[in-house]
């Protein structure tokens, strides 16, 4: 037998560069409509603004450094990241106003931590005084500084402290200490953002704005100046901007939507779009009623639910399998082999972390390839 030649081994190619139709690309690839994405940039920030609030977008969501390079380009003051591995990607690529919109705990996050303050304006959320002097031990032998932020309670029941005498005490300790110096309050509810009626997130978003701006007066009442106070989100923009309380909206979701936010009502000013978009490709037409499409477990989250197949009725996207996804036909409805179909997620934040990559299109051609740099960082 034949010996059979060497040959080399192919390197895997894009799956999409400038100029390439939307169907040209290869799937399963999240894309994004430029159109509807630069719409929602420009509204939520023209609503931060008619406000006189800051914007500081979450990057979580996105772990791109070219969709918050845009943002900052609109008008937006900084970023949110969760993790400290996530912000250097984005401190990398030249943005240097970071907020970690987190605790931060144990000895090589923190090593971590001290270094990339030395490069970059950071400020991390405490809501224990041992980790607050970790904190500022990590940063006095760095030779750094950070801001703190003392995370609160309104609603969450998550991380923050929940009575007036923790936080004066954090915050008379941050001021005390080296390597921190006190900024404000962190007051993020992030259950509001999914009540789904708009008057029920109205409802518990001025809830939260009063807790957080009773924390507020004590500062103050103590002699505290208290002139950040840092949450909100895609869901309680629209009633934390004006409440008078918030000095920044940290919102990200907003630039995509998903499935989830697009089952809340949004009858307000601000109805933002769909711009992200799962392209996947059908791969079995096995029998009547259903197809079998590329994208699975590996390529998008179910956490809140499936994804929803976009502009085509009688498609369901029944179940997820590792590498496949399950659709169910309408007796009226039919696909191809080979045809592509764009899936709305469900949840934004994890689908993007599944991706390396993300392609930009406008009117069904590609125009850039846009690296997910911060894939994976969740350290």
């Amino acid at each position: 037998m034949a010996a059979i030649p060497a040959a080399p081994i192919p390197t895997l190619p894009p799956a999409a560069a400038p100029g390439d139709a939307l169907e040209q690309v290869d799937t399963p690839s999240l894309v994004l409509d430029l159109d509807a994405f630069e719409a929602n940039l420009r509204l939520m920030q023209a609503w931060a603004d008619r406000h006189g609030v800051a914007l500081r977008p979450h990057a979580k969501a996105h772990k791109c450094p070219e969709i918050a390079r845009r943002q900052l380009a609109l008008g937006a003051r900084g970023i949110c990241c969760q993790k400290v591995s996530e912000a250097l990607p984005f401190v990398a690529a030249g943005i240097t106003d970071v907020h970690i919109s987190n605790q931060v705990v144990g000895p090589a996050k923190l090593a971590l931590l001290a270094q990339l303050a030395r490069a970059a304006r950071l400020s991390v959320c405490v809501d224990d005084p041992a980790n607050l002097a970790a904190i500022s031990a990590a940063m006095a032998q760095a030779g750094a500084q950070v801001e703190v932020l003392v995370e609160v309670d309104v609603g969450q029941g998550r991380c923050g402290v929940a009575d007036t005498a923790a936080v004066l005490a954090l915050a008379r300790q941050a001021r005390d200490l080296p390597g921190v110096a006190f900024a404000g309050l962190q007051a993020y509810h992030g259950s509001v953002q999914h009540v789904r009626d708009r008057a029920g997130r109205a409802a518990v978003a001025a809830r939260a704005a009063a807790a957080a701006a009773g924390y507020a007066d004590s500062l103050r009442a103590a002699g505290i100046a208290c002139d950040r106070i840092t949450g909100a989100g895609t869901g309680s923009a629209e009633f934390d901007a004006p409440s008078g309380v918030y000095t920044e909206l940290q919102a990200g979701s907003y630039a995509f939507m998903d499935g989830d936010y697009g089952a809340n009502e949004w009858s307000g000013p601000l109805a933002f779009r769909h711009s992200l978009f799962l392209l996947t490709t059908v791969m079995s037409v096995p029998a009547a009623g259903r197809a079998i499409v590329d994208a699975g477990l590996k390529s998008t989250t179910v956490e809140c639910g499936p994804p929803q197949v976009a502009g085509r009725a009688g498609l369901h996207y029944a179940a997820a399998n590792d590498e496949h996804g399950v659709l169910k036909l309408a007796p009226d409805a039919a696909v191809r082999l080979g045809e592509t179909l764009l899936l709305v997620p469900s949840h934004v934040d994890p689908t993007f972390n599944l991706h390396d990559s993300l392609v930009a299109y406008r009117d069904g051609v590609v125009e850039d390839v846009w690296a997910i740099a911060a894939r994976g960082l969740s350290r």
